[in-house]
């Protein structure tokens, strides 16, 4: 066999077709690859609730990084250790209260699998409730009781700029920050420093596989950190155009088995 590589997939935009599954033809290649002894792992800016269903449905056997690296776990071991970086308690308390001076529609706080509304939102709470979390809605500076992995401010699109911008002048040193793909006007927080590369960094020293072997497929901006860092990073046909450009090469859509494609040309592999 080629030596082994660490194959890292992100899910939304990439490993997933826009019906949010797994093609045939992907789940197909990347079993193969496997069984030959290979080690595939998802890299996700979700939850490990709502990516749960997609490494069951891989039987994948590796580490997993949620919440774009905050969260990094072993499903099936514990003993290998839980990475957990959230953002200080004060400081999502302060953020809320600077939302004040904006018009926003929403926050969430994320504390690993438990979800927090600053106000109550069906819309939204929908969208959140895959792997079925404790919800609890209600002023996040008197409900929030835990440091959460992650917030979220849903916004209006002309209102982005000027939070973000609030945002790096107030804690840029605590924290990073996002935009959400359209059509969501979301920002998403961090705790500053992580990314999806720090979490694989850390799964591909556990497997003893150097940075060249590392191959890792993206689509969106909370990918440019992973592409840049693996030894091969491969964009989406459908990725943003600054993705593109830290990429190595850049395979066919979310569409068009752009995973598949790649890793059969790769490994020289035809899957009838």
């Amino acid at each position: 066999m080629t030596e082994k590589h660490l194959i890292c997939l992100d899910l939304d935009g990439t490993l997933l077709t826009d019906e949010k599954e797994i093609s045939p033809r992907s789940k197909a290649i990347l079993t193969k690859l496997k069984n030959d002894g290979h080690e595939v792992m998802i890299a996700t800016g979700r939850p490990y609730r709502s990516s749960e269903i997609y490494y069951h449905e891989l039987e994948l056997k590796t580490p997993i990084v949620n919440f774009n690296g905050a969260f990094v776990h072993h499903p099936l071991n514990n003993s290998w250790g839980t990475f957990h970086t959230p953002l200080d308690i004060s400081v999502a308390k302060e953020i809320v209260e600077a939302c004040d001076q904006f018009q926003y529609h929403n926050i969430i706080a994320e504390v690993r699998d438990d979800i927090y509304f600053h106000y109550h939102d069906e819309k939204l709470i929908d969208i959140f409730k895959m792997g079925n979390p404790r919800v609890t809605t209600g002023d996040l500076r008197n409900f929030l009781e835990d440091s959460p992995t992650s917030m979220l401010i849903h916004t209006e699109e002309q209102q982005v700029a000027q939070i973000r911008k609030h945002l790096s002048d107030v804690h840029a040193e605590l924290i990073d920050h996002r935009r959400w793909a359209d059509p969501f006007h979301v920002i998403e927080i961090i705790s500053a420093g992580l990314n999806k590369a720090v979490g694989i960094q850390k799964v591909a020293k556990s497997f003893n596989i150097p940075k060249e072997r590392i191959i890792a497929f993206g689509d969106e901006d909370n990918d440019l950190e992973m592409l840049d860092y693996a030894g091969t990073g491969v964009a989406m046909g459908n990725a943003i155009s600054q993705l593109k450009s830290v990429a190595n090469t850049t395979t066919l859509t979310n569409q068009e088995d752009g995973i598949a494609v790649f890793l059969e040309e790769k490994f020289n592999i035809k899957i009838a």
